[in-house]
Order: structure tokens, then sequence, then C-alpha cells
């Protein structure tokens, strides 16, 4: 465990290697459907569009999710206890967590773990400045993969958060895993907070993916930029274009960089070709009803212990508690 030199908070970087990153990469442009994991949007430049495309007006998940956190955040925090810990996975800006914070009694420790380690301690030292009781502790990792940390030696009852819908990124199977490997690590009479888009009119979707001024489009294209930077590609990233869209019987919007031209590119030694209107999958985000959503972490180690959705029905929030 390392300490920062301002002693604000303590520090575990365990930030996945450049050669996982290349492997990860090569593996998915290998395949018939080019693919490469929604995980490696994330970098500094990545993350700051990211929190760009929250603030947009046709972007109504952040926005939605926000306003029932701040009409539950009490009944939330009093669930807790006092001398709380909260272990937000994907923490980005942690803009939400402070929500809960605000609310919370005693001695609160906070958890943040993030794969993007420049966006990581700039939102860190932000939160330090804000909330100087606070314990933090902030780990680089892919949380996809644990969190990196034992909870034994971290006090009192503890809460996992995991807000913006981020679960739908996964397929299925692989959420039920992830739900599983969470409430592994978690113990008895800790709980998952978790944000669930739900299921809604297909406009509703596509302009939340399609936004007018383009940011959800740079925020794909970055991905290549990424990409050329750090493993040595040449990706023409003007040469793709941004396309999402609701794919009604998989019940998920699907984001995609198609090739508007024939072309090859050069990554790690491999010669990658690309034909004209092919496409890379960059990420799915699936939607739920509450019932279908129940019914993905049934046997996972979890149990709905309340579900809140807005007056509009656009989005929910399911407090989970661990279930053995």
């Amino acid at each position: 465990m390392e300490t920062t030199a301002n002693q604000a908070f303590e520090l575990i970087d365990l930030l996945p290697s450049p050669s996982d990153f290349r492997r990860e990469v090569l593996d998915g442009l290998r395949r018939a459907q080019k693919q490469i994991p929604p995980k490696f949007f994330y970098d500094a430049r990545g993350s700051a569009l990211f929190d760009d495309i929250t603030r947009l007006k046709e972007y109504y998940l952040t926005r939605t999710e926000t306003d029932m956190l701040a009409e539950r955040a009490g009944e939330i925090a009093a669930s807790l206890g006092r001398d709380a810990t909260i272990v937000e996975l994907g923490s980005g800006s942690s803009r939400k967590v402070r929500l809960l914070l605000d609310e919370l009694q005693g001695k609160v420790t906070y958890v943040t773990v993030d794969i993007s380690r420049e966006h990581l301690l700039a939102a860190v030292a932000a939160l330090c400045d804000e909330y100087p009781a606070l314990r933090v502790i902030a780990v680089c990792t892919d949380y996809t993969r644990g969190i990196g940390i034992p909870l034994e030696n971290l006090p009192a009852r503890c809460m996992a958060f995991f807000p913006g819908s981020t679960v739908g990124n996964f397929e299925p199977a692989e959420a039920r895993q992830f739900f599983a490997m969470t409430a592994g690590y978690l113990r008895s009479g800790d709980s998952l907070l978790v944000g669930v888009d739900l299921k809604k009119d297909r406009d509703i979707l596509d302009r939340a993916y399609n936004d007018a001024a383009g940011v959800t489009a740079d925020f794909n294209r970055n991905l290549l930029v990424r990409i050329n930077r750090e493993l040595g590609a040449d990706f023409e990233v003007e040469a793709f274009r941004h396309v999402a869209f609701y794919d009604e019987g998989h019940g998920r919007i699907e984001m995609h960089l198609l090739a508007e031209k024939e072309m090859t590119v050069h990554l790690g030694g491999e010669r990658i070709l690309f034909k004209k209107g092919e496409t890379i999958h960059t990420e799915n985000s699936y939607k739920y009803s509450v019932a279908d959503f129940h019914e993905l972490i049934r046997g996972s180690g979890f149990r709905a212990a309340a579900t809140w959705t807005d007056a509009d029905s656009l989005f929910s929030i399911h407090h989970l508690v661990v279930d053995r």
C-alpha cells in the first residue's frame, strides 16, 4: 500500500499492464465480428468525455439516477448505520457518491476503484478537499476482476456502490458472474447499491446514444486514439464513424465504429484488415425490466432488499444484500 506525498489518501496501484491492454485488443480484433472491451474507453480523455456525456440533455440516465439518489440518500445511509464503508466500482469523478457521503455519520471510509489512474487521482484529490475527515483508499485496477484489497481490515458494514447502469455493459452471463464475484468478497450483512437502466421507447434511447453535439461519437473514436498512442497502432481515426442503435431482440443498445473505407491497421506486429462497412463492436448497454433484473441476480449471492424507480419509469436503483 502506498501513501501519497500529502498524506491525503492511500493509493493502491494495480493498473493493468500495457501488455494486458495489447493482448485484449488484439484478441478482439482477430474475431469475425471485431470488438474491443468497453473498459478501455476510460483513459483520462475518455473519462473526461464521458463526464461531458452525462451532462447532455439527451442523456437522461445520470440526471434521473442522481435525482433518485438525492431523494433516497438519507434512507440508504440510515440502513448502513454509523462508521460505514462505501466501495465504489468504476468511480469516475465520484460525483454521485457525495450524495451518500453527506448523509453518513461517524468515521466513514471510501474505497474508490477505477481503471483510469490519472482521472482517479484527480477525482480523489478534489474529494479529499471537500471531505477532510473522510478516509479515502484509491485503488487503480480493473474492477471486473475484483477490488484488489481485502475488506476484513475495513471497519463496520460495507456497501458496494455501482451506479450509472454500467452493469448493462456486461453480457447477461458476465453480469451474473460479476454479481457472484462481488457477493463473494463482501461480508455477511454487506450490500450492493446498483443503478440499472430500464427498457423504454426506442426514440429516447436513440437520442441518448446519438447526441446532437457528437460527444458520444468523440468518446467512441477516442478508443482508437488511445490505442494509437499507447500501443503504437496506426488507426486512421477519422475514417471510422460512430454508430449506435437499439437491438430490440437482445434488449440492448449496441455501439460500433464503422470503417468508411477499406484499410489495413498495424498493431503489435500484426496487420488487421478492414473492409468498407466493417465495424468494431465497442459497447453493449443492456436494458432490463425490474423483473428481468431480479431474475438476473437470482442465485448470485444477493437478494433484493429494496427497488426504486423514477416517476417516468426510465431508471431503477436496487439495494441488494448479501444472501448467505
